[in-house]
């Protein structure tokens, strides 16, 4: 099935138009300007600059990324309304259009931080007490910034379903594990996988934020899940109207209640946080249990990996309780996680493939 109202229904990723690409060069070189200019003064300004463990170089590089991140973002986001497969945007209240684009810009920020950050402290590895130059710093700087803004853009401007879901999966792993690898406590896992959002750090606040921008993304995410149901539907693909309106809606409640985990930290509130991560865990459990009513329609491959998610999720959930206690609480914690994003990984495929028909 094609749909003119998205392109995320036919399962593919659209290939970007010719003046996307050409847009995207234009910025990349403007961005490689600024970050040219950028380098020059962080040159002038920093005393002195290597690619070394206790340098600011990745942070200063790091920063200038995110900062082109946002505003690409932004840009992209909005010009690529009226582009083919994405006019339906135009149509949504303009709260939600914000929200939507909040939700965007920020995981592309972040993520263009985070990306350029672990960038240079690999370098760092292989170059240590490598001195930056002013030449190298307007050189690293230029490339850096102009490859920021040609990705980025990019992505914003042919945001689909399955594009929007990598993106939440790849936010979601690379804001756990940095957070992972520098928290203060080495030894975080032995207490509970919220143990991260305890620290006043920075660690902690990648943590948190991330939980929070990956609830705000997983928002922005039942939007598009809803205009494919909504086109599926009409195409006679899925049976069930109401599944159209109740499955985006407790894809909001499991985005909301996974924010809530990061706004409320454990050593904050503990029973919100418990409540919150509680809610998410039951949105998954509900949208397993009623998938055969809601999403009939569905490929019978779809119901079947559905019911092993729901079977591996009571499983873990056994060998946690204490009568057996195989796992710990980080491990449970972690497993569920994964389950979770695992599955909606799985279910957006399959919405894909329900709209095909080749």
């Amino acid at each position: 099935m094609t749909s003119p109202r998205t392109a995320a229904a036919s399962g593919g990723t659209p290939t970007p138009a010719k003046h996307t690409e050409s847009e995207a060069i234009y910025l990349a070189l403007g961005a490689g300007v600024v970050g040219g200019v950028y380098g020059f003064v962080v040159s002038l300004i920093a005393t002195s600059l290597s690619i070394a463990d206790d340098d600011p170089f990745a942070q200063w590089a790091a920063i200038g990324a995110a900062v082109v991140g946002a505003a690409v973002s932004v840009a992209g986001y909005w010009r690529s309304r009226s582009r083919p497969g994405q006019e339906w945007r135009r149509t949504l209240p303009s709260w939600k259009f914000t929200v939507n684009t909040v939700s965007v810009v920020i995981v592309h920020t972040v993520l263009a931080f985070l990306t350029t950050y672990a960038l240079y402290r690999v370098l760092a590895l292989g170059f240590i007490g490598l001195p930056v130059v002013t030449f190298w710093a307007v050189v690293l700087m230029a490339v850096t910034l102009g490859m920021t803004a040609y990705i980025v853009y990019l992505s914003v401007s042919s945001m689909t379903t399955q594009r929007m879901s990598s993106l939440l999966m790849a936010f979601i792993v690379i804001g756990t594990l940095t957070a992972m690898v520098t928290t203060p406590d080495p030894e975080w896992w032995m207490v509970h996988f919220s143990q991260l959002g305890t620290f006043d750090n920075l660690s902690s606040a990648i943590f948190n934020g991330t939980l929070i921008a990956g609830g705000l993304l997983v928002t922005t995410f039942a939007v598009y899940i809803a205009n494919d149901m909504e086109a599926l539907a009409a195409a006679g693909v899925l049976a069930n109207p109401r599944g159209v309106r109740i499955v985006p809606a407790l894809f909001v409640v499991m985005g909301i209640m996974l924010a809530c985990v990061g706004i409320f930290p454990v050593d904050v509130n503990l029973a919100l946080h418990n409540i919150s991560a509680s809610g998410m865990a039951a949105m998954f459990v509900v949208l397993l249990i009623s998938g055969p009513g809601l999403l009939r329609g569905m490929p019978r491959t779809y119901f079947v990996s559905s019911w092993a998610f729901l079977g591996a999720t009571v499983l873990s959930v056994i060998l946690f309780i204490p009568v057996v206690g195989y796992f710990s609480l980080t491990a449970f914690e972690i497993i569920v996680f994964a389950l979770i994003f695992g599955w909606i990984a799985v279910f957006i495929r399959f919405l894909g493939a329900a709209g095909r028909r080749d």
